[in-house]
């Protein structure tokens, strides 16, 4: 056998087993393992990246998840992962991307999600909703969402979202907390629903990358409609802008900033799932918004405000087996409330 073949830099992708710990407002501590195998092609750039896991969680019991992520080049990606949880838990996410750097005159998205996650929690509706009013329930949910974008130039693109859903929501896994269905058996929304989404969207972009900016602004305003005449369960509107910025502070440290606020005239029509969502990890331009000191969905409400600041700094970088890796801390501050009124002070009482 050629002993090159032992040696690590001469293999054709590069393996790093990744330790897993991550704890969770919701769904609690979960810990695992994640073997990494990259695949880099002639300029060591990544092309394909597979990264199965193996996990446990004290409430959901073991799972795994397979993740395969490819990026053919600087515009186009596509990602395919499938995981479960012995207890209810499910997950299969699909998505392709083109035009991403805007350079060409179109740019389109495709997403596939499919979920049941248990660990959802619902407090009531409202920016004071109580604590002690804590239940749970499981979203399954479906939808494709499809995104046609007309590059007037590489800075503005106006857009065309369309989000067909289907929604139900069913008991959770955590047998210690109350039911959704038990205190709040007359939410609107709680035997789920459909929802037929149409956005129009209008960006401006000078952001230096489009996954790791160092500078530069994205701007977004956005209006959408749901409606009983087009097959959806309830008729409302929204409509709202987002502002990112990043500051390059020097050529380790950025400061990422960002500025989200939606509103949505329609009263009581909306179902609770849905409202605007803050808390969590996870920011979508629509539906959930980031406040990490909170689980996800911890306020729901008509209206949302929120702002968040991160330092981003590279403390550490080093190349292993072939592939160069960064540690990164952010240190970060967010405040943020929902509330039911379009005169509503949005700047009071945050989060």
């Amino acid at each position: 056998l050629d002993p090159n073949l032992w040696n690590p830099r001469n293999w054709p992708f590069s393996f790093i087993p990744v330790p897993e710990v991550a704890t969770d407002p919701n769904g609690g501590t979960t810990y695992g393992i994640l073997p990494v195998l990259l695949f880099n092609d002639s300029n060591n750039q990544i092309r394909n990246i597979i990264a199965p896991d193996l996990t446990n969680n004290a409430t959901l019991g073991v799972g795994a998840t397979f993740r395969f992520l490819s990026y053919p080049s600087a515009d186009t990606q596509w990602y395919a992962t499938a995981g479960f949880q012995r207890k209810i838990a499910r997950r299969v996410d699909l998505s392709y991307s083109t035009g991403r750097s805007r350079q060409g005159p179109w740019s389109f998205n495709a997403r596939f999600y499919f979920e049941r996650d248990p660990t959802e929690r619902f407090f009531g509706i409202g920016n004071d909703s109580e604590l002690g009013n804590q239940t749970n329930y499981t979203t399954e949910q479906v939808y494709l969402q499809l995104m046609l974008g007309w590059n007037i130039s590489p800075k503005f693109q106006l857009a065309l979202v369309l989000r067909p859903r289907y929604v139900r929501i069913k008991r959770g896994a955590f047998d210690n907390l109350p039911s959704i269905f038990s205190l709040f058996p007359t939410v609107k929304g709680i035997n789920g629903g459909t929802e037929v989404l149409s956005e129009l969207r209008f960006s401006y972009d000078t952001r230096d990358s489009v996954d790791i900016p160092h500078t530069g602004t994205l701007a977004t305003v956005f209006g959408s409609i749901s409606d009983r005449r087009l097959f959806s369960s309830a008729s409302y509107d929204r409509f709202g802008g987002d502002v990112r910025h990043y500051f390059p502070l020097s050529r380790r440290f950025t400061l990422a900033t960002h500025a989200f606020l939606q509103f949505t005239p329609a009263g009581s029509e909306p179902p609770f799932w849905a409202m605007a969502r803050l808390g969590g990890e996870e920011s979508l331009l629509i539906d959930q918004q980031t406040l990490r000191g909170f689980g996800a969905g911890r306020f729901v409400d008509d209206n949302l405000a929120v702002v968040n600041v991160e330092l981003r700094a590279r403390v550490f970088g080093m190349d292993i087996f072939g592939t160069h890796g960064v540690i990164e801390l952010a240190p970060f501050f967010e405040a943020g409330r929902v509330f039911q009124t379009m005169t509503k002070n949005f700047l009071s009482d945050p989060h």
